[in-house]
Parts: structure tokens; sequence; C-alpha cells
């Protein structure tokens, strides 16, 4: 066992430990879909300034929705309820009294020039507001100079140095620093000490810091935007709550909470537990079928994915990540995704062995490795992008998905090039593996390549045929979409909310099959409280409301309507502008990426593949009236990521087998390419979709349009990568003048030397 396979089986197993040890002692926080939460009801009210209506009401649900995000609750659902009331449903939240704190804080924050001592009746030497400082001496406050909307920023930071404790920081946007610049220069004008040097910031009416103008500040001058701190004997977690409610922002109208109840998971434990049996049997599925395909190699590389998941799940545990029932069936699925990079390393063994018949099995194996490289990174390197983008720019449901895929990619990498390939490498140092060679897995070439080399089809032949057919079927898409509609569910439509009580206990699993029964399958499904059933629909008139509720009578006896609202979409037009501009950045920046990386062709011809397969898969959907939902959102969120690592890996060998013939055609050379990467795609298309055909047939119906959307994408995602985007990169090559790649190894310098291949000794016979 040579020195650097040692290393990765050290560092394998010293990651699988600590994960393992996460995985025994944390716990993980699960969504309202798996184990319920807290509901609160907030009631918006009439300010001196505002009016609580519809338009108010939804500009206090997006600030709520930030400051929500700032206190680390991932997943939340908040929804407008009727005119002025938003309902807010917490995931597992551990301090429900803190988090309503937080919440209904109004954060009206104000900057005030003191204008010299108060008194107790409320008189003093100014016109403006008087109030008690941080010690209780009452202050005469001028008029705002300044609210909080002109913060940019707010950050808790600790000086340890200056044995000043916690502060907070703000920086101003550039109107607003000019003011504060203003503010502080005419209090520099005044003698130290005096109260008049004095600036007070006052948060919902109270002052929370009056700091004193520095000496070193001349009169006028006043202190720049970025240095401005907020002091007060803060504790880090006040420090913290003040600094996230800045950012957040102020409440354009103040809230009241007039209900807080803890509510019951939407999914019923019978859901739960057909979702896992689905998963494991699906991930079972793959499991073996690698093992068939690839033999010994391919059960080390499914070991190896049970250690991803091992290594993925301790990962999403130890950052918090909130677990819902789509997002575990997404995590269950990047396990048959996982498998792409150790079909990559095999399947390039599987060529060299077969180009190289004397070569030992363990060099075919590192050959492997070394070749499919460049396609693993670069593929992941894209998804990573779209992860990030879609952390830092989302929101919501969206943010979480990024932390999710984000995990997902890097354990992936982990699982394949140091898990698998320690694993791999060890097994081909073994006599008994060198001896008997077909059981290794990648000593034959593999009946799909085996056939493909004998048909030899040229597929590429008439590349304006394939983007017709793909034309048509983008055609075929819009027409749904247009003349059947894309049936929205309620986060992006609104809605009803109507809760029930029963006299007999109804659990959530009957209550679903008794509505579904009754043609209300898309019904959200909560308990809340003892004997009440609380349901939320789409659009849904008082006929189809006694429909339903004589659906539950069936069940839960004499039902009495307790709640009857309309509600808003909880996905808001916020969320989703701020949904579409990550996604579009992340396209831009996977363009550039993959246009630095490869060619600009390459680069348009992916981003143009991606682009159809979102218009198929929404058009399939409205085709077959099927909701496009939260969850069908985190299915397409997949898909495209699925897509443009196909995508990638073709490229990846066509610019490789370019180089290596600059003089023959391309459409030759990409043909060659795509026949080459045939058994890739086939074996990491089946690895996910005995998940997905597992998920789809026993998971329930609450997974059933998650499944059929991921399976539909992932079908549509494998034609385009090859019938798409290789057919659209050779007409635009035809219109561009840059020249073919050059080889990496390719000689250098005039003695015409090249880099020597590092598995050739030099000898020759």
């Amino acid at each position: 066992m040579t020195r650097a396979t040692t290393v990765r089986a050290v560092l394998a197993a010293a990651v699988l430990l600590v994960a393992v040890l996460i995985t025994l002692t944390m716990s993980p926080r699960l969504g309202l879909d798996l184990q319920g939460g807290t509901r609160m009801v907030l009631q918006a009210k009439d300010s001196g300034t505002a009016k609580a209506d519809r338009e108010s009401t939804d500009r206090t649900l997006e600030v709520l929705r930030k400051r929500i995000d700032s206190l680390g609750v991932a997943e939340p659902v908040l929804t407008r309820s009727g005119e002025d009331r938003i309902i807010v449903e917490l995931p597992d939240v551990q301090d429900p009294r803190k988090a309503a704190e937080v919440i209904g804080r109004t954060a009206q924050l104000t900057f005030h020039a003191v204008q010299g001592p108060g008194t107790t009746d409320g008189s003093g030497a100014g016109e403006g507001t008087t109030l008690p400082d941080e010690q209780g001496r009452r202050l005469a406050l001028g008029p705002a100079a300044l609210s909080g909307a002109g913060v940019k920023d707010a950050s808790a930071s600790f000086d340890a140095q200056q044995g000043a404790g916690w502060s907070v920081s703000l920086d101003f946007h550039k109107d607003a620093g000019r003011d504060w610049t203003r503010l502080t220069g005419e209090a520099a004008c005044h003698p130290v000490q005096d109260e008049r040097r004095r600036v007070a910031i006052v948060l919902d009416q109270q002052v929370i810091s009056s700091p004193q103008v520095s000496p070193t500040v001349g009169c006028g001058t006043g202190l720049p935007s970025g240095s401005t701190q907020i002091t007060g004997s803060f504790s880090a977690d006040e420090a913290r709550e003040l600094a996230l409610l800045i950012q957040g922002g102020a409440l354009p109208v103040p809230v009241e909470i007039v209900e807080q109840r803890t509510v019951g998971p939407t999914l019923g434990a019978a859901a739960i537990d057909a979702s896992a049996r689905a998963a494991l049997i699906g991930a079972a599925a793959t499991a073996l079928f690698v093992t068939v395909v690839y033999r010994l190699f391919g059960a080390l590389a499914a070991v190896a994915l049970g250690a991803y998941g091992v290594i993925s799940y301790a990962a999403l545990v130890a950052l918090g990540v909130t677990l819902t029932l789509p997002g575990l069936a997404g995590f269950v699925l990047a396990i048959g995704m996982a498998v792409d990079a150790n079909v990559l390393v095999f399947e390039r063994a599987r060529e060299e062995h077969a180009q190289h018949p004397g070569r030992s099995l363990r060099t075919s194996l590192t050959a492997g490795f070394r070749h499919a490289w460049s396609a693993v990174a670069d593929s992941n390197v894209t998804t990573l992008i779209a992860a990030g983008l879609l952390f830092f720019l989302g929101s919501g449901p969206v943010k979480g998905f990024g932390v999710t895929l984000g995990i997902g990619v890097l354990a992936s990498m982990f699982s394949a090039l140091v898990i698998a390939r320690a694993l791999t490498e060890i097994a081909a140092g073994s006599t008994f593996v060198g001896t008997y060679r077909g059981v290794n897995g990648i000593a034959s070439p593999g009946r799909v390549r085996t056939w493909l080399n004998r048909r030899d089809p040229q597929l590429m032949r008439s590349p304006r045929r394939w983007l017709l057919i793909s034309a048509v079927l983008v055609a075929v898409a819009v027409t749904g979409i247009l003349v059947r509609g894309v049936n929205l569910g309620v986060e992006f439509t609104g809605g009803r909310l109507v809760e029930y009580a029963t006299s007999r206990p109804v659990d959530v699993e009957t209550a679903r099959s008794a509505l579904a029964g009754a043609g209300f399958a898309d019904a959200e499904v909560t308990t809340a409280g003892a004997g009440d059933i609380s349901v939320r629909t789409g659009e849904l008139d008082n006929a189809g409301e006694h429909a339903l509720r004589a659906a539950l009578a069936e069940e839960g006896g004499a039902t009495t309507k307790v709640r009857d609202e309309l509600i808003g979409p909880s996905l808001g037009d916020e969320l989703r502008r701020n949904a579409l501009i990550a996604l579009a950045i992340a396209v831009l920046v996977q363009l550039v990426y993959l246009a630095v990386r490869f060619r600009w062709t390459f680069a348009v011809a992916s981003v143009g593949a991606l682009v159809h397969d979102v218009i198929v898969l929404v058009g399939a959907f409205a085709w077959l009236g099927r909701t496009v939902d939260g969850i069908f959102l985190a299915a397409l969120l997949t898909v495209i990521g699925y897509s443009v690592n196909d995508s990638v890996v073709v490229f990846d060998r066509v610019r490789e087998l370019w180089a290596k013939a600059r003089r023959e055609p391309l459409g030759a050379v990409a043909n060659r390419a795509v026949l080459q990467t045939v058994p890739r795609t086939v074996n990491t298309g089946m690895g996910a979709l005995f998940i997905l055909v597992a998920l789809a047939v026993l998971g329930g119906d609450s997974l059933a349009d998650f499944a059929l959307a991921l399976l539909i994408g992932i079908v549509v995602g494998t034609y385009s990568s090859v019938m798409t985007a290789v057919p659209a990169a050779l007409l635009l090559e035809r219109g561009s003048k840059a020249p073919p790649p050059v080889r990496k190894d390719a000689p250098r310098g005039r003695s015409g030397a090249g880099r020597r291949d590092p598995l050739d000794n030099g000898a020759r016979v």
C-alpha cells in the first residue's frame, strides 16, 4: 500500500468516525411536516405613519421573514391571513417565547440630537421627546435626524483589547451616512461633558445608547458612516439580537401576537414510514446495481456511498439544518447521484485497461482517477457555485436547498475521491484480485460499451435533426403552459385556511385520506390541539367547504368549524423574486465559468440545454395538471444541477478528444465523445432512477409529485445533455474562429520533449 493510499485511508477513517459520533450523539432538527412546531397568529395594527392594510401587512411579512432567517429558523412558513393578519409557523423551535419576543418587536430605530437634560414632567431644553438614558437620567431629545431604514449593515462584535465588551457596529447608506455625519458634527460643536455633545440612539421609544461624540471630532466635521458603534453594556445575546433587529429592518406597522399554539406534523407516521421504506429499498437497489455492473469495485463503491450518507447526514445535523420530507427525499436521491463520480472513474479505468491490456490493474485504476478528475471537478464546481449563490441570494426554502445541495456535493466528492479510492486501491493491490481479474469489474469493457463499439452509430451526423426534436419538445411544453395553464399550489397563490373541531380524534393520515377521497388531494392537513384539524387549500368556495367538512365528519363524527380565513401566498412576491434573481445569477456565473474552463460555445450550449429542461418539465406538469408548489421548486432546482453536471461530463470528453485530434472534423470527435460517455450516463441515470421509482411507487401521495418531477427531469436532462447541448455546440462552432484546444501534455520547447505520463517509467523495447 502506497503512502498516498495510507493517507487517504486514515483521513477517511477519521472523518467517518467523527460523522458516526455526531450521528449517535446529536438529534436532527425536523420540519413542520415531520415533527410539527409553533404556530403564531400576528395582528397588524395601525401606527401614526401607516395603516394596517394588505400592502403594509405584506411588507411586514417580508421583514419578519428576514428576522426569522437571522434567528436560524430554517424552512419557516409565513402567510398573510385576510387583510391584516400573518400566520407564522416555526418548525422545531426550542424557545417559542424568545422567538415571539424578537418577531413581535417593532424595531423602530431612530437617531436624535440631545438638546439638554429633561425633567420628570416631560419638559426639557428642547421641543422633542424626553426619555431616560441607560442610567435612568432623563434627556430632552430633538426630532429624529434619521431612522433605522438608513442602516445598510449591522453586526455584533466583541472588543477584548479596549475592554468595551459587546457592541453593535453600524454602516449607513449613502444619504443616511451624510445625515449621520451632519448630526455628529453639530453635536461636536458643544464642549466635552456637555449633554448636548451626546447623540441618542432610540429603539422602540427606549434609549439604548447615548454616546458622547469623541473629543477628537471637530465642530462640523462629524463621524463617517462606517465608524459608528452602539455601546451599552450588552451581553452577547443582546448584541446579536439588536444587530439582527436592525439588519432585518423596522416593521412597517406594529404587530400583536393574538394566538400561539403548538401544531402537529403535516405528515402522519404512516407517510413518513412509507417514505423511509421506499428510500431504503431504492438505496439498496442502487447499491446492488452498482455491484452487479462493477462487481468487487462496485461493492466497494456501495460501501463508500453508505459512508457518504453518514457523512452528509452528520453535516446536516451538526449545522442545524432543518430536515423536511422533500429535503430527506432529496438527500436520498443525492446518494443515487453520488455514484456518478465512481461511475466516471470506473468507466475511464475500463477504457485505460482496454487500450493498454498489459498494464496492471492498479495502474489502470490510477489512470481512471487521473483522467476523470477534470470532469468530476468541473461538474461539482458548477453545482457548488449554484448552491452558494442560492444560499447567499435566496431566502426561505431556496436558502435551505442551497445548504443541502452544497453539503451533498462536498460529501460526494470526499466519498468518491478519498473513501472509494482508498478502498479500491487497497483491493487492486491484492494478489487474489490481480489473479482473478474478472472479479474486479474494470477488466472487461462492459456490455453497453461493447455494443456501441460494434455498432458505432453516427449520432452527430445531422445535429440539426436533434435540435429540431428538442424544439418540438419545447413547443409542446409551451403549448401546455399556455393552453392548460400552470396549476400553482397554495404557496404561490394563497387560498383558504379552515380549522375544525371533531367529536372523535382524527389523525393526520386518516384526515388526508378522507379529503383525498372527496377530491381535495392537494390539501395540507395538520393537527392543532385536541380534536382540532387544520386544513389549508387553494381557492375554495362555500360549496367546497361544505364538502370538505362532510368528508371529515365521516371520520371524526360531529365536526364544527372553528376558524375560516383567506390566506395569502407563503412564497411571497419578494421570496419568489429573490429566488429567480439567485437562479439567474447562478446560471450566469456558471456560463462564465464554463466559458473560461471550456469554450463559450460549450457554455452557451450547456445553458441552452438547462433552459430546455426547465421548460419541458414545467410544461409536462401543465399537461398532467399536477400542482406546482414548493416541493416542485426543490425538484426543479435538483434537475437544473443534474443537467449542468451531465453536460459538463460530455463536453469534458469532447475537449479531451478534440485536443488529441485537432485536424479531425469536430462532428466526428463529438460523436466519439458521446459514445464514450454513454455508459457513464446510462449507469448514473439508472442509479438515480431506482430510488425515484421506489419513492414514486412506495413513498405515498406526499412524495408522488416530487418523484414524478425528478423522473421527468432526469430523463429529459439525460437526453438534452447529449442530443441538445452537443448539437447546439457543433452549430455554434461553425461560426467560431477560435482554434481547437491544446493538449495538456503537448510537447513544449524546441526540443519537442513533452511532459511524460506519470504512469510511464520511460522504459522502451
